[in-house]
Formats: structure tokens, sequence, C-alpha cells
């Protein structure tokens, strides 16, 4: 049987062919996800950029893990309300509606390509040129939609066609782009080219920083010159915990996600379950419950103490956690704009890489066909109110590249799109692999649910006599889907078994796509 150099997992076809382009010329997961995240820009420009932030996980095979942060952080100063660009606009997502906020005002200091160039600089084995070859081969040729970047594109339109920029490349005749469709970003592409043989100083400290300071300036934005100077990566130890007889490694604070998925799961240890539980009333009881009380400890625990360096001490104190695990028994007596790239080498090397723009600001960087993130107007990392960040601070995120680890050398990596929702996707994908043993594409596609604002929102696939049993507090509704959707998360996963074989899956939630490279 033929060997895998490795597979890889992502949000799009041309995603994932960017990555496998350069495990077939011999390069290592890290390479491939620089590769890939890059494309991601072009070929999922609507809901990534390289005007957001994101984390990658590196699992080196035999070494220690790292964290890379290059998610976004706050200006060093902040304008008077009155002056921002800062205003509402509302996104359809078919079934449910949500709000999001946009303009310049939304705007904090985007970290993709710093934290890519430092990927590449600790972890890359060829030069950039060559990782960069296929994605730059793809651009010329343009970007044709299908189902998946159309829908999303559509439900962007009111942000993504705000300024003539977005209009000229979202829109043909003034009408939105159909099924089939080529854009071509020929801007990125010469800022992508200049940036693979310079390196990232000219988006943070030459001409494209200056352009990006200018507008903000000029417009209603935080934005200066000096955040772009001052911007660096940081580099963490993933938080790592323990799930029944699973090794869990995760985005550690002031990332939320991760410890939030971590939390989540160990409400759920206090439950057994057999393999024949899954999509059962117990299951989705406890689960249901679990996504509550996280949701409920991220309030009253977490986003106080964010910063705080004592956090985890706070959110895991044994005494509190056997508390609401004993909640979460109780309630059983009664019966997220975001794209992931997920890669395994042969050599077990994982890159787990999560990025997202928010939604978009609405605004491009001059000459460079990038659009700027909203992270400022993004309401789920903005617990405390808009307008209320601190200034020249790493913002929290829910992104939460991850790596599962068993005991008889098999592997999980993963992460999600999603917002709020990535925490309750992620968790539930891990249980799919930890407690109920699901076949690898099952753990990713099967049906998920998500508990919010008063409503269990569940995706159709379970068994309506089992969700008939579940009983949820006063005021809480059932809210139920027609068809699976990106509302519940994107969650690539790539796999080693315990014989070293390599397997993925796609989340076709995002179209997700899967390539084995031999």
């Amino acid at each position: 049987m033929k060997k895998y150099k490795g597979v890889i997992s992502a949000g799009d076809k041309l995603t994932s062919e960017a990555g496998a382009e350069i495990l077939k010329a011999g390069g290592n997961a890290f390479d491939a996800a620089i590769a890939a995240t890059f494309m991601s820009f072009a070929a999922s420009s609507s809901i990534t950029s390289a005007g957001g932030g994101g984390f990658l996980l590196a699992h080196q095979a035999n070494s220690l893990s790292l964290i890379y942060d290059f998610f976004v952080h706050t200006p060093k100063s902040k304008r008077k309300t009155d002056d921002l660009d800062f205003y509402p606009v509302d996104v359809d997502f078919g079934d449910k509606m949500q709000e999001f906020h946009v303009g310049l005002g939304s705007v904090a200091t985007p970290g993709n390509i710093a934290g890519l160039f430092e990927v590449y600089q600790d972890l890359g084995s060829m030069p950039m040129s060559e990782i960069m070859a296929p994605v730059l081969d793809r651009m010329k040729k343009g970007i044709e939609l299908h189902k998946q970047t159309k829908y999303q594109i559509d439900i962007l339109t009111p942000i993504l066609t705000i300024t003539e920029q977005g209009k000229l490349i979202y829109l043909n005749n003034q009408k939105p782009l159909a099924i089939g469709d080529t854009y071509f970003l020929p801007q990125m592409l010469d800022t992508f080219d200049y940036l693979a043989r310079s390196g990232p100083e000219e988006f943070y400290e030459g001409e494209i920083a200056q352009r990006i300071s200018t507008l903000c300036n000029d417009n209603g934005g935080n934005l200066t010159y000096e955040d772009f100077k001052s911007y660096r990566v940081m580099k963490r130890k993933p938080l790592a915990m323990n799930y029944r007889d699973a090794k869990i490694l995760t985005n550690p604070p002031p990332n939320s996600g991760g410890p939030l998925i971590i939390f989540l799961l160990k409400m759920m240890e206090g439950v057994s379950f057999e393999k024949s539980d899954y999509g059962k009333a117990k299951h989705l009881q406890a689960l249901a419950e679990a996504i509550r009380l996280t949701g409920l400890t991220r309030i009253e625990r977490f986003e106080k103490n964010v910063y705080a360096n004592n956090i985890l001490e706070h959110i895991f104190d044994p005494e509190f956690v056997t508390t609401l695990q004993q909640t979460l028994q109780n309630s059983l007596h009664k019966s997220g704009n975001t794209t992931h790239v997920s890669v395994i080498d042969q050599k077990g090397n994982v890159a787990a890489c999560t990025t997202s723009v928010g939604e978009g600001c609405g605004y491009f960087i001059p000459g460079t066909g990038v659009m700027l993130n909203n992270m400022l107007g993004e309401e789920d990392i903005n617990k405390q109110g808009f307008h209320k960040w601190e200034e020249n601070t790493r913002m929290s995120s829910m992104m939460s590249p991850t790596v599962v680890l068993l005991p008889k050398g098999e592997k999980m990596g993963l992460g999600s799109g999603g917002s709020n929702r990535i925490r309750s996707a992620i968790s539930q994908t891990i249980m799919n692999y930890v407690d109920f043993q699901l076949q690898f594409d099952d753990v990713v596609n099967n049906p998920r649910i998500h508990l919010e604002n008063d409503h269990l929102d569940v995706e159709p696939g379970f068994r309506i006599e089992e969700l008939d049993k579940i009983k949820l507090p006063p005021g809480v509704e059932k809210f139920y889907w027609n068809d699976q959707n990106m509302y519940f998360g994107g969650t690539h996963a790539v796999f080693m078994d315990a014989q070293g074989r390599l397997e993925g899956a796609g989340d076709r939630r995002r179209v997700g796509h899967v390539i084995k490279v031999y």
C-alpha cells in the first residue's frame, strides 16, 4: 500500500489544492498550511483575508507543540466615538438573521501576514517563492464561484459592496455574481507576489502600512502607522488537558475558545457514554446543558478576568467544576466568519490554522485588493460592549486550532469557523471522535446543536423522538433548521490512526475538501 506524503482538509477545493501541491513537492505540513491559507484569502475572500487575524497550532512530531497567535491587536489609542465610521449591518443566514458592525472604526491591527511569515521562518522547509507559486498561478486564472462561495458572497454583499472597490470585485454589471462566474483579484495578486519575494516588512513598516493609516485617519478609523510598526506575533504553549483518555492541545488564554472547549468537555466528562448513545436523548440533553453552562461560565468567570494570570485556576476550580457537573447530571434525570485549514504529513507533523476577517469592515487597503477586518465590531469578542476595548491589547477570540492525541498514537488535527459556535462545533467533533468513535467523515459531518440566546438550534439528522425528550430551562425553545448550515461552523480535520495511516474529513457545511497526497 502506498504511503501518503500528507493529507490536507480545507474549506475550498482551490485552498486544498494549493496545499497539496506543496506536499507533492516535498514540503512539510507547515509549508502546505501557509500556501493553503494564502490561497484561502483569494478563494474564500468574503470570509477571510490578509487583513484579518488568526492562529496556527504547530504540532511537531516528537517535539514541542506551539501556538502562533497572530490575531488582531487593538489600536494604541481611541478616537472619539462620534468621529468613528462605525454602523450596523444585518446578515441573513437564511434561517436566522445576525447583526454585525462595520466601517473603518471597526478595524483592529491585522496579523495574518506577520503570522504566516513567522511560521515560515521557524518551520518552513522550502523557499517562500516556491510555497507561494501555486497560489499565484491559481490567482492569475481567476476564482470561479461555486455554490458555497456564492452563498458566502450573497449573505455578505451588503458589506462587500460598501465601496466601489468591492463592487468591482463582487458585482457583474451591478448584479450579484452567479455560480460559474469568475472574479479576479489583480491587486491582491501583485501584493502577494511582492510579499513572497520581499517579506512582510512592506505590510507593517512600508507603504501599505502608511496607506492604511491615511485611510483610517481621513475616514473615521483608529489605526495609525505605529499600530502596524509595533505589531508582533505571540508564541505560546498550547493549553494541554485530558479528556477521558485523550490529550487535548488547544489555544490558551487570552483566547477564549480553547479554555471554553476544554471546559465544555470537562462538563461532559462527568457523563459516561456508550458508542450506541450517539444521537440519543442522553447525549443531546447532556450536550445542550454543557453548552448552556459553558456560556454562563464565559460571562460570569472568563470575560471579566480574561487577562488575569490565574484565569485557568479560576475557570477550572475543582469545586466549581464538580458543582456544574452535578448540575448537568441533574438535567439528565429530568428526561459562527472564519475559515480553517488542517494538514498532516507523513512524519506526523500537524498544522492547524484558523484565520478570519470577521465579516470585513467593507473597506479595502488601497492598491492591494485586501479587505480589512471588523473585529472591533464583532459583538461576540466585544462582550463588555463596543468601544470599551483596552488599547494596545491582543484581542481574545473563539478561534481554536486543536490537536487531539490518543494513547495508541492516533491523532486528530482540527479547527472551525463559526464565531460563537466554534466552541460547540469543535467540542462535538472531539466527542464524536473520542466518545462515539465514529467514522472519520461522520466525526466532522454529523449534525450539530448549539444553545445561545434562549434558542437551542438543531440541525436536521437527529431523531425527533430523541429531541422531544430534551428538557430545556424555562424560556429556551428549540429552533429546527431546514438544512445543515455554515452557521454551525466549518470543522476541517486530518487524522493519523494507530498504524500511522493518514486520513482527512472536510465539513460539507463549507464545501470542505480533502486531498490525500502520495
